[in-house]
């Protein structure tokens, strides 16, 4: 069993439904609270024990790896005027150099696609990926839980939540199978299954650790839903081969790539931090009730 050292972070969406806040901006520097989209991604994979971090990007995406890169001026500034606390801060998100690496997927041709840009960068080793989008919420980031069943189960090793059972059409489901450390195995991956279809209520919420095979899979997958390669339809044909087990995550995913998703997790993060939490508890009951007032009116 290989150690998982290194993890894909898909980057290059187009934010369609964040427009025209997207038009400029890559909907992945959009914060949550005070901090980007990705860095919580960035965050839960070094947390999880990854080495190294690979970027699919796209054109106009440059802020993203900015970003990720010291900014003299904005350093010495903070270091002149004595905000040692802020400069502290920005300094500890910066990963150790040597530790990104930066890839184009210049056409988008779908998740499955934007993986297998990374293959060179990946090489013969398993992996992990995260979904920017998808933020993680709990005690323990849900790629560090994926890695405990890892490291009994070996294989491939997916992130599941459960959804209310008349909502599984809009998911990629799986169907559950014997235990496997604190997962289960999974029997059979269905994307967007009929009504009443579903093996189950458990939905893949973004997180993945995969095998290295999977590149020779996507290198010449079929085009799916959308007309784009999708990274479910090379899992299926991977797991006729190897094994996939699922994680339930003690927490809970925000699907920020919607704006309902997007402001539940500023609320939530906001609710959870010890600085503004209070304050922002009071602003939001002032809100709801002013709400109300107006539909009474």
């Amino acid at each position: 069993m290989k150690k998982v050292r290194k993890a894909v972070i898909p980057v290059a969406g187009l934010g369609t439904r964040f427009l025209p806040a997207t038009k400029s901006v890559p909907k992945e520097m959009l914060p949550v609270v005070d901090r980007p989209v990705v860095q919580y991604a960035v965050d839960e994979a070094f947390e999880a024990g990854i080495e190294h971090i690979v970027f699919v990007t796209g054109r106009n995406k440059q802020a993203i790896e900015d970003y990720f890169d010291v900014v003299p001026e904005l350093m010495g500034t903070l270091q002149q005027g004595g905000k040692t606390e802020q400069y502290g801060s920005l300094e500890r998100l910066l990963p150790q150099a040597g530790s990104t690496t930066f890839t184009r997927q210049q056409a988008p041709l779908g998740l499955g696609h934007a993986v297998w840009c990374a293959r060179d960068v990946i090489g013969d080793e398993p992996f992990a990926l995260l979904l920017p989008d998808m933020v993680s919420f709990g005690k323990r980031g849900c790629l560090a839980e994926i890695m405990d069943v890892y490291s009994v189960s070996g294989g491939n090793v997916i992130a599941v939540e459960q959804c209310d059972p008349s909502e599984t059409h809009k998911y990629g489901i799986v169907g559950r199978g014997g235990p496997m450390g604190s997962g289960f195995e999974v029997t059979e991956m269905v994307e967007k299954p009929a009504p009443g279809k579903a093996p189950s209520n458990f939905y893949i919420n973004g997180r993945y650790v995969l095998q290295p095979e999977i590149f020779d899979l996507l290198e010449n997958q079929e085009r799916g839903a959308g007309g784009e390669i999708q990274l479910t339809d090379a899992m299926v044909r991977l797991a006729d081969s190897q094994k996939f087990y699922a994680k339930p995550f003690d927490g809970r995913m925000f699907d920020c790539g919607s704006k309902e998703g997007f402001i539940e997790a500023n609320v939530a993060f906001a609710l959870s931090r010890s600085d503004i939490g209070g304050t922002v508890l009071e602003l939001v009951g002032d809100l709801i009730r002013a709400h109300g007032r107006r539909d009474a009116a």
